[in-house]
């Protein structure tokens, strides 16, 4: 059995969630009005996953995740609303420890809470399977791991750095791939790359439409390198993040002469959007294999690591996220075992890898 702890203000909404993992059969659950029943309950139910509302009254779901992950570190799944706010405070719950987040599809009080039982159940199970950091555990803080990662970076040799400068061109490209846990790791990362980081950087993250955008701005504001939502068809430039729009894939295109990203219809033959392994496809068509860098981060699933393992076998590089720094060892562990990862490391020293192999 898995012991579930669910945690909402509504009435309506606890009901709701009760059913939809009553009928799996294999959950023992307990509820909580607010966070600070949340907190109490986590200490004396000691529930395996968690899920969290965030507009609560006496206590937030901000102010109770903080304090659960202090006291007793759980897996958190967080259910939020499907608002650009809604984002934001998502963010900032994933930062402080959440291990993913399910959007509620009709606002703060859903009536249509079956459009995402089966995602919601999914996910729920896979965080049963982590282990949950608490915020003073080694990896668990971002802001302690970018400080961690700078200093990884820092280690880059004086010949690179002036290789790096020398180099000047967009003549490469770096495609990464996450899904859950990949916000919290895409800020470590991103924030890692030098302000004269000489390539872009194309991202599929699994995330809703309403997210991204608010996605990408919060990690513009994090980054030395400029950070853009894809949403519209874009000539690449050199130095630009360019993170997929949510509810369609992210591709790769020749257009009038340039290596343009664009939004496309969600792909039904693939399971999870922005599609990683469309992204690594579309970047295998149109540049030249050896001058792709490939890093696939945290999820569950498999998403992107056949691609990944192509690129590297036509002569391109790779990353996987080690099982160290990873939230769900899912789609980095399938490169490994495909033989398609270069190399295997913790997020935050990912960035200083990209940096050495794009000076060289």
């Amino acid at each position: 059995m898995i012991k579930l702890l669910v945690v909402d203000d509504s009435a309506l909404m606890r009901r709701q969630l009760l059913a939809v993992f009553q009928a799996e059969g294999d959950f023992d659950i307990r509820q909580a009005r607010n966070g600070d029943e949340a907190v109490r309950e986590n200490r004396e139910f000691q529930p395996d996953v968690v899920t969290l509302d965030i507009n609560m009254p006496e206590m937030d779901g901000l102010t109770a995740l903080s304090l659960i992950m202090a006291e007793r570190p759980v897996a958190v799944v967080m259910v939020s609303s499907l608002t650009e706010q809604g984002a934001l405070v998502t963010f900032e719950s994933l930062n402080l420890g959440a291990v993913d987040y399910v959007a509620k599809p009709g606002g703060t009080i859903s009536l249509s809470i079956e459009r995402v039982a089966a995602e919601l159940v999914a996910k729920v199970r896979t965080a049963a399977r982590v282990r949950p950091k608490g915020r003073t555990s080694k990896g668990s803080n971002a802001a302690a791991v970018v400080r961690r990662m700078q200093e990884e970076r820092r280690k880059v040799t004086a010949a690179s750095a002036a290789l790096i400068a020398a180099r000047g061109g967009g003549d490469g490209l770096v495609v990464i791939g996450a899904s859950t846990g990949g916000p919290r790791a895409l800020e470590i990362v991103l924030s890692g790359l030098p302000a004269d980081f000489p390539w872009p950087v194309v991202v599929a993250q699994h995330m809703p439409a309403a997210f991204t955008r608010a996605f990408a701005e919060r990690l513009d504001q994090c980054c030395a390198l400029s950070v853009v939502e894809a949403g519209s068809a874009v000539p690449i430039a050199a130095g630009q993040v360019y993170i997929g729009k949510g509810g369609a894939d992210t591709l790769l295109a020749n257009r009038a002469g340039k290596l343009t990203v664009l939004p496309a219809p969600e792909n039904s033959q693939y399971l999870w959007h922005p599609s990683v392994e469309l992204l690594g496809r579309s970047a295998l068509q149109h540049c030249e294999p050896a001058r792709i860098m490939a890093v696939l981060l945290t999820g569950m699933g498999y998403d992107g690591s056949d691609a990944f393992t192509e690129i590297r076998k036509r002569g391109g590089r790779t990353i996987a996220e080690s099982e160290e720094s990873a939230v769900v060892y899912g789609m980095p562990a399938e490169l490994v075992n495909k033989g398609g990862a270069s190399v295997v490391l913790a997020a935050e020293k990912v960035a200083a890898q990209l940096t050495v192999w794009v000076g060289r």
